[in-house]
């Protein structure tokens, strides 16, 4: 097990090197100039920004500047915000604690509610019920999240007064049920499928026959032979969905007014701050890749055939 690990974490280090460097040819090859920004509508001395690109390092080549970047990433240097002239590290770290709360109410909901619906609509396939929740999924995906956030937000804020309409600057756990119910809607339907079809094929194995013809107790069936080998799927799914959930809370933020990291990337992008975009997504690469390296290790643990030499 634990060569496996090391060979894994060797394996990141290309992963990382690559999508880092292409979120930052992308950022170069976006048009503006961040130094220019900071000046507006007014007039500026071309000599005192080429001086300017010269301290901040703008005017190496584009491959000598990433080379410096991951240098600095592994010494836990993320660079500076040129419009505030803060550590960038300062920034994220004051931006994605509510990030990540959300997203940890968010996923919370979509392991209890999305494999609950699962379950509950695979054991009985074709059913009332199945069907049920397959339309409720098929609408789930065919609606835009960002139509689900305001729908939600005009109908339980305005019309009923459930739920604050948005988020303050320290939210309370009332005020983030919404946002991450409509953030977890579109995986939340994924799970339930992926749970819901797993399930219905395994339902057929022999080794369930087996399990029933033993005499064992149905609990035990569905519990432990039934759901350990149909989380398989769903926790490949779910590994790769926890990166997913903070990137595609920058919708969800706007919606309801949470300043994370979704604001944090749409300043960024309005002044050109290639430095702090990039440094978001660093982080949840890192994530990405810490997530699928746990995702493997829980197959062993689901499935007591799959063993790592």
């Amino acid at each position: 097990m634990g060569r496996y690990v090391a060979r894994r974490l060797l394996q990141m280090i290309p992963v990382f090197i690559g999508s880092t460097l292409l979120i930052f040819l992308m950022m170069f090859a976006l048009p503006g100039d961040p130094v220019r920004a900071l000046a507006g509508e007014q007039a500026v001395d071309q000599a005192q920004i080429a001086a300017l690109k010269a301290e901040l390092g703008l005017d190496r080549p584009i491959l000598v500047q990433y080379a410096s970047y991951i240098g600095n990433v592994f010494q836990g240097d993320f660079g500076t915000q040129i419009a505030s002239q803060r550590p960038i590290s300062e920034v994220i770290l004051d931006a994605y604690p509510i990030t990540i709360q959300l997203a940890l109410f968010a996923f919370t909901f979509i392991v209890v509610a999305g494999i609950l619906l699962g379950l509950i609509a695979g054991l009985k396939p074709n059913s009332v019920r199945d069907r049920g929740l397959l339309g409720l999924t098929l609408l789930l995906i065919a609606v835009p999240s960002f139509v689900t956030g305001y729908t939600a937000q005009f109908v339980f804020s305005f019309k009923l007064g459930l739920v604050p309409p948005n988020v303050g600057l320290e939210p309370s756990w009332d005020e983030m049920l919404m946002p991450a119910m409509v953030l977890a809607s579109l995986s939340l339907a994924y799970v339930a499928r992926l749970t819901r079809t797993s399930i219905a094929e395994n339902l057929r194995a022999d080794y369930m026959r087996t399990a029933v013809a033993k005499g064992l107790p149905k609990r035990r069936i569905i519990g432990v032979h039934l759901m350990r080998n149909s989380l398989i799927p769903v926790v490949t799914f779910l590994g790769t969905d926890i990166g997913s959930l903070m990137g595609g809370a920058i919708v969800t933020e706007g919606i309801f007014n949470i300043k994370g990291v979704g604001g944090l990337i749409y300043e960024a992008l309005g002044h050109r701050e290639g430095a702090t975009v990039v440094g978001v997504v660093t982080v949840i690469v890192i994530v990405y890749l810490l997530a699928s390296l746990i995702v493997d290790l829980l197959y062993a643990v689901l499935d007591p055939r799959i063993r790592y030499a």
